[in-house]
């Protein structure tokens, strides 16, 4: 045989395909992707603490699917009935975590950004859940391999992180740590792809890409505030008509929430203290620790309240 073909087919089973996937955590981002894999023929399992958080996980479900069917069936009701109805029953809910992974494929964790509390899931898990089933942890901040420390199956521990609307931004990171084998990391690029992402690979360094670059981006644009180099309002208006940037800097930091930020850059600074790029922002500090975080509490650099 060809040492080519040799190396095709070693590609092809490379990686296995991912038919049934649990998503832990009900929120904005779980219920994103918990649709997402619903949307492309993917069995799911929604997990959260209570029922309540579930039902209303479904409802935000419902109302997201109910604009993509306005786009795509406008013109035939009936068919758009038949998607919401189809992409709906594959989605399973449950507050019982080892039901929820006993037969599934891959489990993907999208809880709070809480390294103990993460630990503690995933060694639950890695006790209950088939020997093949990949895990994987949806954080924008924590280290996978520090998630993944007390995991026995290291090999098939990997980071996605999906990007805030999971059903409208089509950018998935997959991480990979020092331990994740190749046959792992294939199957989550395989699978990113077949959920419709844009896949990019990274390896554990901290906030990935985007946010790596993101944040300190961020945090420069709230320390020339401090220093009086320029207003909030010219910051966004020079980086969107200078740089071509939808948004600017201070509008996103509001939109994504100044506390989130907070945490991230914080995080970041008690790991690598020496690390410039992490340097913290009393400015920042100051206005989270009077309650204001952007665009969800009414206030954060601007005011939105009515």
């Amino acid at each position: 045989m060809a040492a080519s073909t040799i190396a095709s087919k070693a590609s092809s089973t490379l990686g296995r395909t991912i038919k049934t996937v649990t998503v832990i955590g009900g929120g904005l981002m779980g219920s994103g992707i918990a649709q997402v894999a619903a949307e492309t023929n993917h069995k799911v399992i929604l997990v959260d603490q209570k029922q309540e958080f579930l039902d209303k996980s479904l409802n935000i479900i419902q109302t997201s699917l109910k604009r993509v069917i306005k786009k795509k069936f406008d013109k035939d009701q009936q068919a758009g009935e038949k998607y919401l109805a189809d992409v709906k029953g594959r989605i399973q809910t449950t507050t019982n975590i080892n039901e929820a992974v006993k037969a599934t494929d891959v489990v993907i964790e999208a809880i709070v950004e809480n390294l103990e509390v993460k630990q503690k899931l995933f060694q639950q898990i890695d006790q209950v859940a088939p020997k093949h089933t990949i895990l994987t942890s949806n954080t924008s901040s924590l280290p996978i391999t520090e998630i993944a420390r007390d995991v026995k199956r290291q090999d098939k521990f990997g980071g996605l992180h999906f990007f805030n609307p999971v059903p409208v931004m089509k950018l998935l990171e997959v991480i990979r740590t020092s331990s994740t084998s190749d046959e792992t990391f294939q199957t989550l690029l395989t699978f990113g792809k077949a959920l419709g992402k844009a896949t990019v690979s990274c390896k554990d360094t901290p906030g990935f890409i985007v946010n790596r670059l993101l944040v300190p981006y961020l945090l420069e644009a709230v320390r020339m505030i401090e220093r009086g180099d320029a207003t909030a309002e010219d910051i966004d208006t020079a980086m969107k008509l200078g740089a071509g940037y939808p948004m600017g800097p201070i509008e996103l930091l509001d939109y994504v929430g100044l506390d989130t930020s907070k945490y991230i850059v914080d995080g970041w600074k008690k790991r690598y203290p020496d690390d410039p790029s992490f340097k913290t922002s009393e400015l920042l500090d100051r206005i989270v620790g009077e309650g204001k975080f952007g665009k969800k509490t009414g206030a954060g650099f601007y005011n939105y309240s009515k």
